[in-house]
């Protein structure tokens, strides 16, 4: 196949500088990895490749060779004797070049179905790790609602003994108790959800759906933000594509312009002639061969000037949608950066207030040696907490959604 394993094993490389960004991602390597030999979409874009490839030698061939045999039921009598049939054989040739002008309009498609295959592949990048990030977050919020459940129950035994000093209420440990309720179910409908996207996951590997997907245990936002070149855009396989099939256009107005020239025939006719009886000449029943020219011009040649004006209607519309493409993957790009740097800042946030709540945690702890606790505050507080963990997860999460489109557009 025309370069695809050189060029994309060089994409690829790009993409892995920019998604793996620790050696925990090697997991998430080894997935992509898989999803590029099994998935079902690049081998679709791959086989369209093969065939448009293959087109050129549909194209390398001239027009049939004509043959024609016919038999005189009358047969006509001439000097040398009677016509009894007749053979014929012809083979027009197209002007010189044709044939070569409709490979490379032929080769020039193919090129374009090429970047079909660059795209599909780096959407199934970005599919495959936004899936895993996706995954990730799940089972980060299950465990922080597992330690947090754990959290309650600790708190539930000092509500039973405070209950038993007289410093609670029951009221209090009811609340406890329905507060854990609410984060069970939180959990149970989280781990209902991660089921679901694992079999997104394993269906754009092309594997069983209950295949088990291991996550990083851990993931953070780095400290330092990468360089983008922005103008690593004009190189993105959706913009090139317009490109190679404005030069097909370019290849079509040719193959035109070739086709627009006269054909030349060549062949040959045999006569079959019998001899004439009772007659003696040097010529007698001698047969007749005459070899053929012929020209084929095209005079009404309107077609060739409506497909010369069709093809220059087709670029110009090429160029506006390739216009059109690059206007909204610009935009998509500065969206992706500038959501990329507000999910920095919320975590940021977030890690902040979290540090404020667990020191209003430690300090309502420390009332409880000291005196009454009020349970209020400590729902209040920890639900803040809860809050912030998982605003924290959904930045980190978003931050990596962000750059798997940053990756897609720019790698």
């Amino acid at each position: 196949m025309k370069n695809i394993d050189r060029k994309f094993q060089l994409i690829f490389t790009l993409c892995s500088l920019f998604f793996f960004l620790n050696i925990q991602s090697q997991e998430l390597q080894s997935y992509l990895e898989q999803a590029m030999a099994n998935n079902p979409a690049i081998q679709k874009f791959e086989l369209q490749y093969n065939i448009a490839s293959e087109k050129v030698n549909e194209v390398n061939t001239l027009p049939n060779t004509e043959f024609g045999v016919g038999y005189f039921v009358s047969e006509p009598e001439t000097r040398t004797g009677a016509q009894r049939f007749r053979i014929s054989i012809k083979q027009m040739l197209p002007w010189f070049g044709t044939i070569t002008s409709r490979e490379n309009y032929i080769s020039s498609m193919a090129d374009a179905k090429y970047e079909n295959i660059v795209i599909a592949k780096r959407k199934l990048i970005t599919s495959v790790s936004q899936s895993y990030y996706n995954l990730y977050a799940n089972k980060a919020k299950q465990k922080v609602l597992e330690k947090n459940i754990k959290l309650l129950e600790t708190y539930e035994t000092l509500a039973l003994t405070s209950v038993e000093v007289g410093k609670a209420s029951a009221v209090d440990v009811l609340r406890l108790q329905m507060r854990q309720n609410e984060m069970q179910q939180l959990k149970d409908v989280l781990e209902q959800q991660f089921l679901a996207e694992q079999t997104n996951f394993n269906k754009l590997l092309n594997r069983d759906k209950s295949v088990t997907v291991n996550v990083i245990n851990e993931l953070n936002i780095p400290s330092e933000n990468f360089e983008i070149n922005t103008d690593n855009l004009v190189l993105h396989p959706e913009l090139l594509k317009y490109d190679k099939i404005y030069q097909s256009v370019e290849k079509s107005e040719l193959l035109n312009q070739k086709e627009n020239n006269p054909m030349i025939g060549f062949g040959l006719d045999y006569v079959n002639v019998a001899k004439r009886p009772n007659m003696s000449f040097s010529d007698n029943g001698k047969d007749i061969l005459m070899p053929m020219v012929s020209v084929s011009i095209p005079i009404f040649n309107n077609s060739y000037k409506s497909k010369t004006r069709q093809n220059q209607l087709q670029q110009q519309e090429i160029l506006a949608q390739k216009q059109e493409r690059k206007n909204t993957l610009e935009t998509i790009l500065d969206q992706a950066i500038n959501n990329r740097i507000s999910s920095r800042i919320s975590y940021k946030t977030q890690t902040k207030n979290l540090k404020q709540a667990k020191n209003a945690e430690e300090i309502l702890i420390k009332s409880y040696e000291t005196g009454r606790i009020d349970f209020n505050d400590v729902l209040d507080i920890q639900e803040l907490q809860l809050k912030f963990e998982m605003n924290q997860i959904k930045s980190i999460k978003n931050y990596y959604l962000q750059t798997t489109i940053i990756n897609y557009l720019i790698q």
